[in-house]
């Protein structure tokens, strides 16, 4: 192929001037020449930038002289800004809330942003002491200018369900490509990732409201992640498990390999880009690999995934096609959401009760039996042994179901208990089980109280949630840049205004018509622009 031609200019036209990083020496001489009397404009022309520009590094002239006073570096180019650290703190809990209350379906507006994020900052602010130095923290010497204004449009909502997008999905998109590329259901596979609180008893137990009354770490609140994984004819692929630690004691001598889940961790027990790659190569495509070859199937997959926080987009395997669904559909059409998830920790709460039952069935003998003891030794190692038996009872036809309002064409008539069959079995099993346990919450268990255990995972988190993950000042900028990579595509947060206050950015990009809404992070206003 022959090398590609540079464009050539038009007569008359100007080159297009390249973007100037400037010294922070050369900033201070600027700033000397404003000083002297000199005009922007003058100033602009001697250094071949924008007015804006210059008008930018006049406002930025106590933090630029500051910088100038403390570095050897004459070339550096970055300026350092003080930052609140009860700011810091604010703006990553914030950015978890926001990409939680998206994944639960959760509408948000900026009235709600605002209000949660000044409550954030009075939380932290309460308990943090007071340092006017705040953390250091480098921000471009340049940056865009939004021009930001007064619009009538509204601010995005967050996550309402998008229904016609979800018909226009299965009715169009998804029949093209399911048509076009051959697929049969044992090739068409739908990944999520879902929150579990491997150690939650109800609310009312008294196991939960001890260990709600104990300083310190409260186990209740200790979350993992799981990815979860079907294809459309009920196949239920080993879960990708996010913990923590990467070696947690009780499973030192254990091999990974042969665990009931594919281990990952990180310091949160989020899913991140990284992750997902990881589960993506390393427990997808081998276990996909093993069942089509064991069904004499070629190996040519469809992966459907949400196009949400965390999720990388840019995975690539031969044989292997992936689809993201629209935006605000997941909890109509994704068949991962459509019951699986809720039966799998339905089953999974059952179990940890069975596991209580047995512990007061081997010690009716022993007067030194102590069940508030015995709970605190249930161990990640117990979790994963109860994830196991949950999945076991999943079975494939059941599953298969879940496929109805993507795939309607191939899920055929459950001739074994539905999704929401298995969920009343196992609740009813529940309150039988913690009839036996006896003990405050437990003897009078009802239905309604293991459902509102598993409605937790729906709720938005709270503030003492939010605190928990936000934990120590040391972690808090890592913390920040790996929450705002899980954050969905249309959010992000930008820079500082050279014509506002200190404003944070939380805008929907890549449209052109989206809606932006600019925080103040000073007094926690609102506004929005459009594109």
């Amino acid at each position: 192929m022959a090398p590609r031609r540079a464009p050539s200019s038009k007569a008359g036209a100007e080159p297009k001037r390249q973007r100037r990083m400037m010294t922070i020496a050369e900033k201070v001489k600027l700033l000397d020449m404003l000083k002297e009397g000199r005009t922007y404009a003058a100033v602009a022309r001697q250094y071949g930038v924008n007015e804006s520009t210059v008008r930018y590094i006049k406002k930025e002239e106590a933090n630029i002289r500051k910088t100038a006073t403390i570095t050897f570096q004459k070339s550096a180019k970055r300026v350092v800004t003080a930052r609140n650290k009860t700011i810091v703190r604010m703006e990553s809990a914030l950015a978890v809330w926001i990409a939680d209350c998206q994944k639960k379906n959760i509408t948000l507006d900026s009235n709600i942003i605002q209000t949660k994020a000044k409550s954030l900052y009075e939380t932290f602010a309460a308990k943090e002491p007071e340092d006017d130095s705040g953390d250091r923290e480098e921000d471009e010497e340049e940056v865009e200018d939004p021009q930001p204004g007064t619009s009538s449009d509204s601010p995005r909502e967050a996550a309402s369900a998008d229904t016609i997008a979800a018909e226009t999905y299965v009715n169009e998109t998804f029949k093209k490509i399911t048509s076009e590329g051959g697929y049969r259901p044992e090739q068409v596979f739908n990944m999520d990732k879902t929150g579990l609180f491997w150690k939650r008893m109800p609310s009312r137990t008294f196991l939960f409201k001890e260990e709600a009354k104990a300083s310190g770490f409260k186990a209740y609140n200790d979350r993992v992640t799981l990815v979860m994984c079907s294809n459309a004819a009920g196949f239920l692929l080993k879960p990708g498990f996010i913990y923590k630690s990467k070696n947690p004691s009780i499973l030192k001598n254990k091999h990974k390999n042969l665990l009931p889940v594919h281990w990952m961790y990180n310091a949160k027990a989020w899913m991140t880009k990284m992750l997902t790659s990881d589960w993506f190569h390393q427990c997808f495509i081998p276990q996909v690999k093993a069942y089509l070859a064991e069904k004499c199937m070629p190996f040519k997959v469809l992966l459907i995934m949400a196009n949400a926080g965390g999720h990388a987009t840019d995975l690539l395997y031969s044989g292997v096609q992936i689809e993201f669904l629209p935006p605000n559909t997941t909890s109509l059409i994704q068949p991962m959401d459509q019951g699986v998830i809720r039966a799998f920790k339905t089953l999974y709460t059952r179990n940890a009760l069975a596991n209580l039952v047995s512990s007061v069935d081997a010690a009716q003998e022993d007067d030194d039996f102590n069940l508030k003891a015995y709970w605190r030794q249930y161990t990640i190692a117990m979790c994963l042994q109860n994830i196991q038996k949950a999945l076991q009872e999943m079975k494939p036809v059941t599953v298969s179901a879940s496929w109805k309002k993507l795939w309607p064409e191939v899920v055929y008539d459950d001739k074994g208990f539905t999704l929401a069959e298995i969920q009343h079995s196992a609740v009813q099993k529940a309150v039988q089980l913690a009839a036996i346990i006896r003990g405050e919450g437990f003897a009078d268990m009802t239905a309604d109280d293991v459902n509102e255990l598993l409605d937790c995972y729906s709720q938005p988190l709270t503030e003492e949630d939010l605190e928990e993950l936000m934990k120590s000042a040391s972690e808090e900028e890592e913390e920040q840049q790996e929450t705002r990579s899980c954050l969905p595509n249309w959010l992000h947060f930008g820079t500082t205004s050279p014509r506002s206050a200190d404003w944070l950015r939380i805008c929907k990009s890549g449209h052109r018509n989206g809606t932006t809404i600019w925080f103040d992070r000073s007094n926690f206003a609102t506004r929005s622009t459009t594109s």
